[in-house]
């Protein structure tokens, strides 16, 4: 059994459509960002670094106490390589799939995290920082559509956790500015990935984060912004 500390947010979803796609013994945890559970002791104890999504593993491959493994990409890879699930099985797409999983959390996640907040969360609005970040995804988008020229998936002949790891951060494409048009092998990608019954059960009830402009708060801005409790 594996519980997953949770929030529909783009990070947490990749999470959430693993286990969709492999059908593990699974547990959610809701974590309330808003309301500032990821600074709670517990929580901490799991992810130092107060962000979601985190596991704990209750049957680790080594046999002892329950794991806790937190960042969403070595969250991906802890369970990819233990289970063999959503990983290729060549040493060179491995590879591969570590090169680009690591692209996305280091590009494009971080990137089009910050256009969707500077376009939709910010309170006022900073126009070089949406030029920049608007921009950046675009770029990062571009780099996608070209690796997807006469692919299937990413990585390999075969779905892996890096379109796993990408998909969320594609979904909110128009919210950050950007028309899948103007990228046709990515739209073709997404709207694939959109169909498949996993993504279905995954995001069943779960908005755009970046579709529309945010009315949070003083006290939920704080809590997701404002780098909430004291050091």
């Amino acid at each position: 059994m594996i519980d997953l500390h949770y929030a529909a947010t783009p990070n947490g979803l990749k999470l959430r459509l693993f286990l969709e796609e492999t059908g593990l013994a699974h547990r959610i945890v809701p974590v309330r960002l808003s309301a500032g559970e990821q600074f709670a002791a517990p929580f901490l104890a799991i992810s130092p670094n107060n962000k979601i999504p985190a596991i704990v593993d209750h049957a680790p491959a080594d046999g002892g106490a329950p794991l806790p493994v937190f960042e969403s990409g070595a969250i991906l890879l802890y369970l990819a390589r233990k289970t063999g699930l959503l990983w290729p099985r060549a040493q060179r797409d491995q590879l591969e799939a570590e090169q680009w999983l690591f692209w996305q959390m280091a590009g494009l996640g971080p990137m089009a995290g910050q256009a969707g907040h500077f376009r939709a969360h910010a309170p006022e609005p900073v126009p070089y920082a949406i030029e920049r970040y608007t921009r950046e995804a675009a770029r990062l988008y571009g780099v996608l559509d070209r690796r997807l020229g006469g692919r299937e998936f990413i990585v390999g002949d075969a779905l892996s956790i890096v379109d796993i790891a990408c998909y969320p951060w594609v979904l909110p494409h128009a919210g950050l500015g950007h028309d899948l048009a103007a990228t046709p092998d990515l739209q073709r990608w997404f709207e694939r990935m959109r169909e498949r019954p996993a993504t279905q059960r995954a995001y069943a009830g779960v908005e755009d984060p970046y579709a529309k402009p945010a009315n949070f708060t003083e006290a939920e801005r704080q809590a997701l912004f404002g780098q909430g409790a004291k050091a």
